[in-house]
């Protein structure tokens, strides 16, 4: 299949349910009794400076991940990069960077922070080696788990092992978004320092963005946080929590059909699709290649099907039905031809069979 080497390795349906017992396990440990029926405070509580349910969470979500200390923070995934960054780093310091498109949000927070990108090919160990051993005024490690390019191969334990070996002394910050509770384990577990991801794209409230790391970074995080109107309320962080706990069994069986529909369409079961491949562009979904290119009216015809046709927070609490969708913007910027000859299916809580009828209608009504 093409881009195998890309496909970043999700979790069993087996252990998405020890995740989830173990995530469970934690609750139990800190919330005695009945404690966890009541669903949180608010304000700056003055053991915390932050409500006392947050803290309490962030305890048990450090506890899961095996990580030092935990924060809850405004703003979901890009919140989180743009907090632990403005501890770690001062405007106009330079990052080590993969050389790929970088996802919109995070490009933005690079221009507000003013940061200078120093950039090498993951994909290649040589050139990574070199500018470790060659940039030694860059402040941050900075890696995307998820596929900023089709063509990536690198494995994130693999980059965060060579640069612990190479730069002890360089924080790494890796971006789990799209990965958290999905892929066999997040940056932190592999040994970075921080770990950030969308509290969001867990079946959570929107807005809550979750790092996951070393106390220190994190400690300093909630001593500037110094405001009531910033923190993350108890109520919602225990809302989050029980979100969280659905997220790894649901992610795993979506994973299931991901690959069933991608089998059914290499084996030619609609007419149409001259390709059919898997991809961890954000979410991992099938990207389709059709023989013709009229991408964007199947797209839009889909919906007429009850397909989405655009996304709410990949993979939210919102999006149950199957995602039929353009491309994402990063893969757009290395392959311009998929904009009007591809598609970006992601089944979320469907069937392949949903999917399959879905679009087999939209196509055959596009193709008139």
């Amino acid at each position: 299949m093409r881009y195998e080497q890309s496909i970043l390795q999700n979790r069993t349906l087996e252990e998405a349910k020890r995740l989830q017992f173990q995530l469970i396990d934690e609750i139990t440990k800190e919330f005695t009794n009945n404690e966890f029926y009541q669903t949180g405070d608010v304000g700056l509580h003055p053991a915390h400076q932050r409500p006392l349910t947050t803290a309490r969470v962030e305890k048990v979500l450090a506890r899961c991940f095996g990580a030092e200390a935990c924060a809850l923070v405004r703003g979901s995934g890009t919140g989180a990069i743009r907090t632990i960054m403005s501890v770690l780093v001062e405007p106009g310091d330079s990052v080590l960077l993969h050389t790929a498109p970088m996802y919109t949000t995070t490009k933005e927070t690079f221009r507000l922070m003013g940061l200078k990108p120093s950039q090498a090919d993951f994909n290649d160990r040589e050139q990574l080696v070199k500018l470790l051993e060659q940039d030694r005024a860059s402040k941050v490690f900075y890696v995307q788990h998820a596929r900023q390019q089709p063509t990536d191969t690198y494995r994130l334990h693999d980059v965060i092992a060579l640069v612990k070996a190479r730069r002890p002394d360089l924080p790494i910050v890796v971006d789990d978004n799209y990965c958290a509770m999905k892929m066999k384990g997040i940056g932190s577990e592999y040994g970075a320092d921080y770990s950030t991801f969308s509290g969001f794209k867990l079946m959570g409230p929107q807005g809550i963005g979750v790092i996951i790391g070393k106390r220190e970074g994190i400690e300093k995080l909630h001593e500037r946080n110094y405001s009531g109107g910033g923190q993350v309320q108890g109520y919602e962080a225990h809302e989050l929590l029980r979100s969280m706990v659905f997220a790894p069994v649901m992610l795993a069986i979506q994973n299931e059909q991901v690959e069933q529909l991608c089998e059914r369409l290499m084996n030619g079961e609609i007419p149409g699709v001259r390709e059919a491949y898997i991809t961890n562009s954000q979410s991992k979904n099938v990207i389709v290649e059709l023989e013709q290119p009229i991408a964007q009216k199947v797209i839009e015809l889909a919906s007429n099907y009850g397909a989405a046709t655009y996304p709410v927070g990949a993979e939210s609490r919102f999006e149950l039905i199957p995602m039929i969708y353009r491309v994402s913007g990063s893969f757009l910027e290395s392959q311009p031809e998929l904009r009007d000859y591809g598609l970006r299916i992601n089944p979320m809580k469907a069937s392949a069979d949903t999917v399959i009828r879905i679009l087999q209608g939209a196509l055959d009504e596009a193709r008139g």
